[in-house]
């Protein structure tokens, strides 16, 4: 899930309410909380009797919610646009988001296509680079110039002539596939709708594709229209009604699918999984045989494996006994059972092992050790561990390319995106016969940059356990304690490592520390990492962030009156969780859509795909455990909760915004804190969803977010506060934190989060 707070500008006052500084900065003398009808309604669950006062905040239609929510998006407004520092903050974020970014090419027949937003861009532009020649291939601000249209996914051909690419419009991120000739950049065909981030494996000849589709919504229950996807053969230019359905029929009807195609056309690997559930089946089928689809491996065995083929070989990177994967080896013709497949590159105890590509001859993994990217080069054919491949410094992988089988050129050459706290995102490349790794394409803008410290602190959880937090500072505010931003996230497997982030940069510049926790849940150490922060065990993770807090205080940096929380989707669940169980711990909490009621989480949207990672209210036991830390069930009467910003997105297609009513509702009620001094808002925006976006409008939240959070802490976003003294170069301190364990962050090419 998205917590929109990275890389992003501000925009006009039509569209944020607006970001200049009041005058004069005065925040409302008072504050009433719109009326909100409380219900007797009490649920009786399997015995536990479960109140819900605010059903009816459930529905966006009912007339109650849409005055309610009117008169919510006034006081936000009228809170927000007073706080101070907004003018000052909106201009510096503008310059750190000058940056811009550059993605990793992708190579096919000589031509290499690729992403890049310039300084002034709101979204990022594909180009294709041919003889020496670049020209922009597609740019969704010429498609759309409302700025409500975003570039979901995108595929070239194996000849690199046509292009499929996906766009969604107002945030729905419901994807039309498309089709573009790359050579005259004129449509081929489409759209093709029902395409959510849609795989495409090209065969050769450009003719035909496989993809994935959501079945027509007419010949499927109503509340099950957003599933029900299977794997198509599609031939470009054809009605997508007589593509031929290839795979999924009989299975699960909350599957996903991912799907692949080697450039000669012959093999076809499609992976998926029901839900987000960590359990992969795996199937093959040799294109130039019968073309059926065998099994290599099932979701019954309980891992997740991924699978590609190379020079002959079918190889598997798994979590089969091995919670830290491993890299095994089989006959793609004939896999056979995963007892039978050879085990090329072990697991190994103190790093993650998140991917593995073909380099000339060799075979490059990526590893993370406590969410920090590292690149090793083994021996194909032993796995002999050959050397570490150099990185430009302590950061985080964000996907890599080599080149296809019909380009010539730069054969032994692996390029990768890259960034850390003080590097935006940028694109280099290694050389294997040189062995030196190089700058390939700098992000294209610039900005002076604070000089920052960043430690990775270890700390001990309430269990015991150790966990990992990442604490950026700045060199030129030396006093402590300072206000504290604490973020984390802490699920489905997803993790984070070191990353340029403007907001982190902004907060840190205007004195306060900056702080990530790698909570359980993620995947920071593994899949037993991950399965330690689920479930029955999800308590462990907000025990993880507590103890973070707790931590930072016991250190000196901040203190419970200058220390705020932000967290988005299920982070969003982190901080309500934080904020209901230890409100005496936190100033202040941004709340972003979030999920809060996990008692009838499964009710909207895609709520059921996450029973495996949080329980179902369906199964008693697994609503005792729900029940045990639900932010909407927990808030209590006559407690002094702290401030709470919620931000949610109308046409957010993953978490319904009803979560966030409901539980605004519930603290305006129940909070016996000064609401002047610590407010409840609700701060929502129509036409944008739960991940993409532009950049401006993206900032326009991050403006509200920090301002809210400064506001409270005592943080001053100042004019001409920063210095040309003030800039320079990241001084790292990981290995002074815990000597011997740097390296780069969590790599995004596998990655999901609580939705595909």
């Amino acid at each position: 899930m998205n917590q929109a707070l990275s890389d992003m500008v501000f925009t006009s006052r039509a569209t944020l309410g607006g970001v200049t500084d009041p005058s004069p900065a005065a925040l409302p003398a008072t504050i009433t909380y719109p009326a909100a009808e409380r219900l007797d309604l009490v649920d009786d669950l399997h015995g536990h009797p479960v109140p819900d006062p605010y059903r009816w905040l459930e529905d966006p239609a009912d007339p109650r919610t849409t005055e309610w929510s009117g008169r919510q998006d006034a006081l936000a407004r009228s809170w927000l646009d007073a706080l101070p520092g907004r003018g000052a903050l909106g201009e510096r974020l503008t310059e750190l988001m000058r940056t811009g970014s550059v993605g990793t090419p992708v190579w096919r027949a000589g031509r290499a296509f690729y992403t890049r937003r310039g300084p002034e861009q709101d979204f990022p532009v594909l180009y294709v680079l041919e003889d020496g020649t670049e020209r922009v291939l597609l740019d969704v601000t010429e498609l759309d110039p409302s700025g409500r249209t975003t570039l979901d996914r995108w595929s070239p051909s194996v000849e690199g002539d046509r292009l499929a690419y996906q766009v969604s419009v107002g945030g729905d991120e419901h994807s039309l596939l498309h089709v573009l000739d790359v050579a005259t950049g004129e449509l081929v065909e489409g759209p093709i709708d029902r395409c959510r981030y849609s795989p495409v494996g090209w065969l050769p000849g450009g003719e035909e594709f496989f993809y994935v589709r959501r079945v027509d919504p007419k010949l499927v229950p109503e509340d099950e229209r957003q599933f029900h996807r299977r794997v198509w053969r599609h031939r470009v230019g054809t009605d997508p009604a007589t593509d031929v359905n290839v795979h999924g029929d009989g299975l699960d009807h909350t599957y996903y699918y991912g799907l692949s195609v080697t450039d000669d056309g012959r093999w076809l690997i499609v992976s998926g999984a029901p839900g987000t559930v960590r359990r992969d089946s795996v199937w093959i089928a040799d294109l130039h045989g019968s073309g059926e689809l065998r099994p290599v491996i099932l979701s019954d065995a309980g891992a997740q494996c991924s699978a590609w083929v190379e020079e002959g070989r079918l190889y598997l990177r798994t979590s089969l006994d091995a919670p830290r994967f491993r890299l095994c080896v089989a006959d793609p013709a004939d896999p056979g059972e995963p007892a039978r497949w050879a085990e090329l590159v072990p697991e190994q105890p103190d790093s993650v092992l998140d991917g593995a590509t073909w380099l000339d001859g060799a075979l490059v993994l990526l590893r993370t050790r406590h969410a920090v990217s590292e690149l090793h080069l083994h021996d194909p054919s032993s796995g002999e561990h050959l050397g570490e491949i150099p990185l430009p410094g302590t950061g985080s992988l964000h996907g890599w390319s080599t080149v296809d089988s019909a380009t010539a050129q730069d054969r032994d050459v692996l390029w990768f995106g890259f960034s850390d706290f003080v590097t935006p995102l940028s694109v280099f490349r290694f050389s294997l016969s040189r062995r030196e790794t190089a700058l390939h394409a700098a992000a294209p803008g610039s900005a002076v940059l604070p000089a920052v410290t960043t430690q990775q602190v270890a700390y001990d959880s309430l269990d015991g356990t150790t966990v990992r937090m990442f604490v950026v500072s700045g060199e030129q505010h030396p006093d402590l304690p300072r206000p504290a931003l604490l973020t984390g996230y802490g699920g489905f497997a997803v993790g984070r490592g070191p990353g340029y982030s403007a907001t982190a940069l902004a907060w840190v510049e205007a004195g306060g520390v900056w702080v990530h926790a790698s909570l359980r849940g993620g995947d920071e150490e593994g899949e037993q990492w991950h399965r330690a922060g689920m479930r029955e065990h999800k308590q462990n993770v907000f025990d993880d962030f507590h103890a973070a807090a707790e931590r930072l205080i016991a250190d000196g940096w901040t203190t419970p009156q200058q220390l705020s929380i932000m967290g988005g989707s299920n982070g969003g669940l982190l901080v309500g969780a934080a904020l209901t169980q230890k409100p005496e711990l936190y100033r202040a909490v941004v709340c972003s859509a979030p999920l809060l009621d996990m008692v009838r989480y499964e009710n909207f949207l895609l709520g059921r795909l996450w029973a495996e990672e949080y329980g179902s209210a369906a199964v008693p036991e697994e609503l005792a455990w729900l029940l045990s830390y639900s932010p909407y069930h927990r808030v209590r009467p006559d407690v002094e909760y702290p401030s709470v910003l919620f931000t949610v997105f109308e046409s957010d297609s993953r978490v319904d915004p009803n979560h966030a009513r409901k539980m605004c509702a519930a603290l305006q009620h129940a909070t016996a804190s000064d609401p002047t001094k610590h407010p409840v808002l609700l701060r929502r925006e129509t036409e944008v969803g739960h991940a993409g976006r532009s950049v401006s409008r993206s900032a326009g939240l991050a403006v509200d977010q920090l301002t809210f959070l400064a506001g409270a802490t005592g943080l001053e976003f100042a004019r001409g506060s920063r210095t040309a003294g003030d800039a320079g170069p990241e001084k790292s301190e990981l290995g002074k934190a815990e000597p011997g364990k740097s390296g780069p962050g969590k790599s995004e090419l596998e990655k999901s989060e609580l939705e595909k």
